[in-house]
């Protein structure tokens, strides 16, 4: 069944009984929008489509979607604005970017303010349902608690935010995946493999000096000294491991 609301905004609902929940899409080519609410209906997704910025925008609100299809170039407000704007609200909803852009600094940049996949247009349907997916079933993994505590460091995870020492530290939703999930598996080695596909969601990415940039800005955010890292180890030729 398909509702028409106002003019950048359409809605696809499968029956209740398979409703596996709303995707939003914020796509403002018709063509791509009809694509799109194709693969996730047949997928028994409930596909709400936003033709700009603002509607995309109004829609996470209202709608409470489990997982956002952004592309990047819209009217009113970009999707660069958007994903931030998205995380701020609900850090927890995954956000996969679909573009056609395929800068390598572009998706570190996009990745970095907190979207959790980047596919490339063209794309198959079967790789983007299989990232929206997995980014749900990462989303959600049982929450063992939202406060961690080491050395001088307060970390809520749930509010994002992070004291050192009773002091304010700012960071990007990107370093509080990095840093989550670094607590999930404390005192284990982790390659920088399984850091992109665990933490950055998918398995190749152009270089792994972006894992080693991400541990660098964490490092001299939380440790005592960055140079003689106590807790953000490295293991030379192995990976990382963090030490409570």
């Amino acid at each position: 069944m398909i509702v028409m609301e106002p003019a950048s905004e359409t809605r696809d609902t499968p029956s209740a009984a398979l409703n596996l929940g709303t995707i939003l899409i914020v796509e403002d080519d018709p063509r791509m929008q009809k694509v799109l609410r194709r693969i996730f209906t047949e997928e028994h997704y409930a596909a709400v489509v936003a033709g700009d910025g603002q509607t995309g925008l109004d829609l996470f609100h209202s709608e409470r979607p489990i997982a956002v299809v952004l592309d990047l170039i819209l009217p009113q407000i970009s999707g660069r604005e958007l994903c931030q704007r998205f995380k701020s609200l609900s850090a927890e909803v995954p956000i996969i970017v679909l573009s056609a852009i395929t800068e390598v600094a572009d998706k570190v940049l996009l990745l970095e303010l907190g979207a959790d996949d980047y596919v490339t247009k063209p794309f198959s349907p079967r790789e983007l349902t299989a990232r929206i997916q997995a980014a749900i079933r990462r989303q959600r993994k049982p929450v063992q608690q939202t406060t961690y505590r080491f050395a001088g460091c307060e970390v809520d995870f749930r509010k994002m935010t992070v004291l050192r020492n009773g002091n304010p530290i700012v960071l990007t939703a990107h370093e509080f995946k990095l840093l989550k999930f670094f607590t999930e598996n404390a005192e284990r080695v982790l390659t920088r493999d399984v850091l992109l596909n665990e933490v950055w969601g998918y398995n190749f990415y152009p270089t792994t000096r972006t894992v080693d940039n991400q541990i660098l800005k964490l490092r001299q955010k939380l440790e005592p000294d960055p140079a003689n890292p106590k807790h953000l180890l490295t293991i030379y030729g192995a990976g990382y491991k963090f030490v409570p």
